[in-house]
C-alpha cells in the first residue's frame, strides 16, 4: 500500500514539474517601464570582404551606472556563429573591416582619450591604439588597398588646464544645436589621409567649410565627400558633392550643383558613376523634403533622377554588385521596403518588404543585401535578404521578448472633416477585447517623419497599461507624397489637428475606443500637436505635451529653426509676418479654451525645442486652475539617453493617464 501511494507521489510529483517548467517556459506578462533595462539596441551591419561575418555594435544598459554602453560583436553568415568582440567600459562603435578581412577597426575612447581607431586582429588578442588625431575624430574610411584611411577631423579645441572660463563669443547666424551647444567658435571638420605603415596624418582639404561622408573611388585614387561651400553655409541648406584626389596638395572640384542639397555619395564598381540622394527642393522647404535617388556621371556631372516619379523619399543607396542598379530604403505608407532601380531604365523592382520597417542596408560580396528589420512586436535583428527572402541572423531580442506579451498592431484608414484619407496604426492591448478601450491617440514627431510597422516602445509601453494607442500619419508625414508633406507648409496645427480628431472619430464609431476616456500625447513636434489638439477640442481628458511649444513668436532665435522660420514664416518684423507667427500661437494665446488636464515634459538642455515651450504652456494653465504638472529633466537633450530618465517618462505617462483614464485605478 505504501509503495503503491509512493508510485502515486512520484508521478504526481512528475507531471506538476512538468506543467511547472511548461508553464514557466510559456507564461508571458505585459510589458513594464523597468524593462527597459533589458531591451538591447543592434545597428551597423558591416559586411566582412570576404563575406564570412558582419560586424555589428550592441547596445546595453548599465543600471548601476544609469548609462548606455556600445559593444562589437559578430555572426557569421551562415547565422551559426555569434562572438563578441569588445566588452569594455568606454565603449566602441563604427566597425569597418579592413579590405583583406583581417582587421576589425572601431572607434572608442579607450584609456581616457579622445576618440580613436583601434585595430582587432580577427584571430583573436587585444585591440591596438591605431590613430592619436588631435581635434575630434568624425569618421572614417579605409582606402580600397587598405594601406591608408579617410579621417574626418574637427579642427582642435584648446583645452589648457586651469585656463579661466571665457565668454562666448557668437557671430554665427546658427548659432546653437541640441546637444553640440552653443556654437560660438569658428572649428570646422576636415578631411585627412592617414597612412597605416607610418602612421603619418596629413589634411587633405582646409578652410572655413565642414565636410563629411568621405567615399573612397574603386581605384582609391580619389575621394568623393559632402560640402557646402556657399558664401555663408549656415543660412542655407545647398550642401553638394566635391571629388578630391587622394594626395596632399590637390584641390577638390565640385561634382554636383543642385541649389538644395546633395548627399551620402556612393561610387559605382566601376568608378565610372556616383549614386546619391538628392533633395526635392531648391533650399527653400527645408523639412518638407522627400530625397530623390540619383546617379551621375563622374566625368559630366549630369544626374539621372531615378526615383523622381515614385513620389516617395528613398535612404541609403548601395551599388548592387554588377553595378547595374541601386538599392536603397523606400518609406511607402507606414511601410518601409527595400527596392532596387535599374540605372539604364530607372525601373524599379522590390527586394524585400511588408508590414516591417528594413533599416541598415549594405551590400553582400556574393550579391545579397544584409539589413536590419523590425516588426511591431520584434525590436530590431539583422537579417539576410537572398532571392528577395529574408533570413534571420541575429537573435539579440530573444531573452527580451520571449517573456512578455506585445500589443497587436493593425493599420487602420480614417476619413478627417474636410475629406482627407488618413493612415494610422492601431495598438490593441495584449489578450484584450477590441471594443470600448481606454484610447491615447500618441503622436509622432517631426512633423516629416511617418509610423511604422516597426518596434515601437513608447506605444507598446501605453498599451501594456491596458491602453489602446492610436498612430496617427497625419498631413505633413512622410510616405504619401510630397504633396502630403508640403499641406502644412506655414499652417501649422489646423490640417494635422482635423486628422487626428478624425481618426479619433473613426475609432469611436467602430466601437474600439471609449469616447469619455480618450488621452493625447506625443514628443517633439507630437508635443506641439498635442498642444495644438487640446487648444481646439475638449474632447480629451488628459494629454502629456513633451518638448513642445505653443507660442510660436517667442521661438524665433531661441530654439535651432531661426532658417526655417524665415524661409517658412518670413522674418518675423518685416510685411506683417509677425501675424503669421502669431496665428500659428494660438494654443498659448487661447490658453483659456484648453479644459485637459496636461501634464508637460521637457529635457533641461533641450536646443531643439527648448524648455520655455513646455514651461510657458504649463504657467498659462496653472494660472487658469486646470490641472496641470511639469517634469523637467536635468541634463536631458531632445532625445533622452540617461535611462533612469526614460524609465520615469514611462512611469509618468502611466500614472498621469491612469488617473484621468482609469479614474483612478492603477
Amino acid at each position: 500500500m505504501q509503495a503503491h501511494n509512493m508510485k502515486k507521489l512520484i508521478v504526481l510529483s512528475c507531471l506538476l514539474s512538468a506543467y511547472t517548467l511548461s508553464f514557466s517556459q510559456t507564461a508571458k506578462r505585459n510589458l513594464r517601464p523597468g524593462d527597459i533595462y533589458k531591451l538591447q539596441s543592434i545597428g551597423n551591419p558591416q559586411t566582412s570582404p570576404d563575406g564570412q561575418w558582419i560586424a555589428y555594435t550592441v547596445s546595453t544598459i548599465d543600471s548601476a551606472k544609469d548609462k548606455r554602453n556600445s559593444d562589437i560583436w559578430m555572426v557569421s553568415w551562415d547565422g551559426k556563429q555569434t562572438i563578441q568582440l569588445t566588452n569594455s567600459t568606454e565603449g566602441e562603435s563604427d566597425p569597418q573591416w579592413s579590405p583583406d578581412s583581417k582587421y576589425l577597426s572601431f572607434t572608442s575612447s579607450r584609456q581616457g582619450g579622445t576618440n580613436q581607431i583601434w585595430l582587432l586582429d580577427r584571430r583573436g588578442g587585444e585591440a591596438i591604439k591605431l590613430t592619436n588625431v588631435k581635434g575630434g575624430l568624425a569618421d572614417y574610411s579605409w582606402s580600397p588597398d587598405g594601406k591608408k584611411i579617410a579621417l574626418i577631423v574637427m579642427d582642435e579645441k584648446d583645452t589648457a588646464k586651469n585656463k579661466p572660463p571665457q565668454p562666448y563669443v557668437i557671430n554665427k547666424f546658427h548659432f546653437k544645436q541640441d546637444v553640440s551647444g552653443y556654437i560660438y567658435d569658428s572649428l570646422r571638420t576636415h578631411l585627412y589621409l592617414f597612412d597605416v605603415a607610418s602612421k603619418k596624418t596629413e589634411p587633405l582639404t582646409s578652410g572655413i567649410y565642414n565636410e563629411t561622408d568621405a567615399q573612397w573611388s574603386p581605384d582609391g585614387s580619389k575621394i568623393a565627400f559632402v560640402s557646402n561651400h556657399t558664401e555663408e553655409p549656415d543660412r542655407n541648406s545647398n550642401s553638394d558633392i566635391w571629388i578630391v584626389d587622394a594626395k596632399t596638395g590637390a584641390s577638390p572640384r565640385q561634382f554636383t550643383t543642385w541649389a538644395g542639397s546633395d548627399n551620402n555619395p556612393q561610387w559605382s564598381p566601376d568608378g565610372k558613376s556616383i549614386a546619391y540622394t538628392r533633395s526635392t527642393g531648391n533650399g527653400n522647404f527645408l523639412m518638407y523634403d522627400e530625397p530623390i535617388l540619383c546617379v551621375a556621371d563622374v566625368a559630366t556631372g549630369t544626374p539621372q533622377l531615378l526615383s523622381k516619379a515614385l513620389d516617395r523619399p528613398v535612404y541609403n543607396p548601395r551599388w548592387s554588385k554588377d553595378g547595374k542598379s541601386v538599392a536603397v530604403l523606400v518609406a511607402d505608407d507606414c511601410q518601409r521596403y527595400i527596392a532596387s532601380y535599374e540605372v539604364s531604365s530607372s525601373q524599379m523592382t522590390k527586394i524585400a518588404g511588408g508590414d516591417r520597417s528594413f533599416s541598415d542596408l549594405e551590400l553582400h560580396p556574393n550579391g545579397s543585401w544584409v539589413a536590419t528589420m523590425a516588426e511591431p512586436q520584434l525590436p530590431p535583428e539583422i537579417y539576410a535578404i537572398e532571392n528577395n527572402n529574408t533570413r534571420r541572423l541575429t537573435t539579440l531580442q530573444n531573452k527580451f521578448t520571449d517573456s512578455l506579451s506585445f500589443a497587436t498592431v493593425e493599420k487602420f484608414t480614417s476619413k478627417s472633416k474636410d475629406g482627407n484619407m488618413v493612415s494610422g496604426l492601431l495598438f490593441l492591448p495584449p489578450n484584450a477585447p477590441k471594443q470600448h478601450l481606454p484610447l491615447i491617440l500618441y503622436i509622432h514627431g517631426g512633423p516629416v517623419g511617418q509610423d511604422e510597422f516597426g518596434f515601437d516602445l513608447y506605444r507598446q509601453m501605453l498599451a501594456a497599461r491596458g491602453y489602446a494607442v492610436a498612430a496617427v500619419n497625419y498631413r505633413g508625414s512622410a510616405g504619401r507624397g510630397l504633396a502630403y508633406t508640403k499641406a502644412i507648409y506655414a499652417d501649422w496645427g489646423h490640417k494635422e489637428v482635423l486628422d487626428i480628431l478624425g481618426a479619433a472619430d473613426y475609432l469611436v464609431a467602430k466601437g474600439i475606443a471609449d469616447p469619455n476616456r480618450m488621452g493625447i500625447g506625443g514628443w517633439s513636434y507630437g508635443g506641439i500637436l498635442t498642444d495644438y489638439t487640446i487648444a481646439s477640442d475638449t474632447r480629451f481628458k488628459a494629454a502629456s505635451s513633451g518638448a513642445g511649444s505653443a507660442l510660436q513668436l517667442a521661438l524665433y532665435g531661441v530654439d535651432q529653426y531661426t532658417l526655417q522660420y524665415e524661409n517658412e514664416l518670413g522674418q518675423p518684423w518685416k510685411n506683417n509676418n509677425y501675424q503669421k507667427y502669431l496665428k500659428l500661437s494660438y494654443p498659448f494665446l487661447h490658453a483659456d479654451r484648453i479644459k485637459t488636464p496636461t501634464q508637460f515634459m521637457a529635457g533641461e538642455k533641450d536646443f531643439n525645442v527648448p524648455s520655455m515651450g513646455s514651461e510657458q504652456m504649463y504657467q498659462a494653465l496653472r494660472s487658469q486652475g486646470v490641472p496641470t504638472e511639469l517634469l523637467i529633466y536635468p541634463g536631458q537633450f531632445h532625445g533622452f539617453t540617461q535611462p533612469s530618465f526614460i524609465k520615469d517618462r514611462f512611469e509618468r505617462y502611466w500614472q498621469w493617464f491612469d488617473k484621468y483614464l482609469k479614474n483612478g485605478n492603477m
